[in-house]
């Protein structure tokens, strides 16, 4: 039923890689692609999430006066909301959009480099006459740059340590990567109802997150690494966009500073 995902992912890593012959190259292509594709969602969701904060006194004022009347309450917001044409939920879209992509990318580069009876390759998903199936049919490693991408960083240091350094390095890369992200959105944010420690953990969640990729394949990590450094740029991008003189950002910012000050 989802072989079609599956195939589809597995067309477009062959697709760059018989452009670059690059194993890492294609797959980072293959991230930049599908970060293109999600960009005007996290733009949209930016923007939907914005206007929310902006309408946060309103809000709040509804919240006072219908205290007692949920449904009441209920249909002031969602006409607060029609007024302002705003999507409580459009927050949500570039995380959905992003969790089946993780699963076909996990499921298909695992599939490319599934082993035989022989113990030897026998890739999953692309037909046996392209470029990428012939590389790693009947192979054993799939190199690039000198690193294993099918091996997990957790395997490549538990064989040889020192082997596995340039592995290891890989994610503390990472997490570095997702640390400079999550810093320029917390620098932007303003939270009446968040505490310094609440906010000292959403900092550093992404990098709990760059160490539980140690378990997932190379290929993987390279993969997120192109896509956490695309989100840095994006970020910056959104920074320009929304937070500059009298921009929807900074109107945000105002509100929420009026419900922190109140």
């Amino acid at each position: 039923m989802f072989d079609v995902f599956f195939q589809s992912a597995a067309w477009l890593i062959d697709t760059f890689y018989d452009w670059v012959g690059e194993y890492t190259v294609a797959i980072s292509m293959v991230s930049v692609a599908i970060m293109l594709l999600i960009t005007p969602l996290t733009l949209k969701s930016t923007k939907g999430m914005l206007e929310m904060q902006r309408l946060q006194p309103e809000m709040k004022r509804l919240q006072n006066e219908h205290r007692g009347d949920r449904q009441q309450l209920n249909q002031e917001m969602m006409k607060l909301y029609q007024e302002h044409k705003v999507n409580p939920l459009a927050s949500c879209l570039p995380l959905l959009a992003q969790m089946p992509v993780f699963i076909i990318m996990f499921q298909v580069l695992n599939g490319l480099t599934r082993k035989g009876d022989d113990g030897t390759f026998d890739p999953k998903y692309i037909p046996e006459d392209t470029a990428l199936f012939q590389s790693l049919d009947k192979s054993t490693e799939m190199l690039s740059f000198g690193l294993d991408l099918a091996i997990t960083p957790a395997q490549a240091m538990g064989d040889d340590f020192v082997r596995g350094l340039p592995y290891a390095l890989l994610i503390v890369a990472l997490g570095g990567l997702f640390f400079v992200q999550q810093r320029m959105v917390a620098s932007r944010a303003v939270s009446p109802t968040m505490s310094p420690m609440q906010a000292k953990i959403m900092q550093y969640l992404p990098v709990a997150f760059a160490v539980f990729q140690v378990f997932l394949p190379t290929s993987l990590v390279a993969y997120y690494m192109v896509q956490a450094i695309f989100r840095i740029v994006q970020q910056g991008y959104i920074t320009r966009r929304f937070y500059g003189e009298n921009g929807l950002g900074r109107e945000a910012q105002e509100a929420l500073s009026l419900i922190h000050i109140s």
